[in-house]
Formats: C-alpha cells, sequence, structure tokens
C-alpha cells in the first residue's frame, strides 16, 4: 500500500490527523531494491529531505533529530513509516519522505501533511 498523489498544480497531500500527547504515524512504503531514506519537516526540496528528522541505510536508522520519531516498521520490509510519539500541536504540517534511486531525479518523494489536534485537556491546574 503506497500513496501516491500525482497530480497537476494541485497541493492536496495525504492527511493524517493526531491528538496531542498520543504517538501518531505517517505512512511510507516503498517497492524496489532496499535503499537509504529519509524523513524531513516540509514537502520534498530538490534534494535530501530539507530539515532532516531521520535517516536510515536501509537497514537500521543512521540519524535521529529527536528521540520522539520512530520508525517502527520492518526497515529492510520497505515499510517506513514515520512515527512520532507524544505528538504536539507544533508538529502540524508537511512532512517529507524522500526513498533514494540510483540515477538522477528518480528519487521517491512524498508529502504528507500532519494536523495535530489539541484533544481533550483534562489536567487539573493546581
Amino acid at each position: 500500500p503506497g500513496f501516491s498523489l500525482f497530480t497537476d498544480g494541485v497541493t492536496s497531500y495525504h492527511r493524517v490527523t493526531g491528538v496531542a500527547g498520543q504517538s501518531v504515524t505517517l505512512p511510507c512504503y516503498y517497492n524496489g531494491e532496499v535503499t537509504s531514506m529519509c524523513w524531513g519537516r516540509g514537502s520534498c526540496p530538490w534534494l535530501n529531505c530539507g530539515t532532516n528528522i531521520i535517516w536510515t541505510d536501509g537497514y537500521r536508522v543512521t540519524y535521529r533529530r529527536d528521540g520522539r520519531y520512530q520508525l517502527n516498521g520492518n526497515i529492510p520490509g520497505r515499510d517506513v513509516s514515520l512515527t512520532i510519539n507524544n505528538a504536539a500541536v507544533s508538529d502540524s504540517g508537511l512532512y517529507c519522505c524522500r526513498i533514494e534511486v540510483r540515477g538522477w531525479f528518480n528519487d521517491i518523494k512524498t508529502t504528507l501533511e500532519l494536523r495535530i489536534n489539541p484533544g481533550e485537556l483534562i489536567f487539573l491546574l493546581l
């Protein structure tokens, strides 16, 4: 299951909604040979992932900006979905999943939109 949105001039992204304080997962999968990939904030730029969150070499995570970011899927099985633990409203926005494919401009780029809702405030202010 992959989310491919190839539409001309429409900036409509696959949207994922979560609740603050819980974990949320942004789906990303690919086919073909196992390869390195990265996640970043914002839409996918020409190179790399912009503001890098996490990198893998195709088999394991090689860079993680923050311990809240996890790849809980089977990385060599090409499930590189990003889980954000203890999500915050400030995590809302666009995310780039970039799969590195050999050759020029062959990378698979998926931009997803994350919306974190404040959720229920059940804290008693003492």
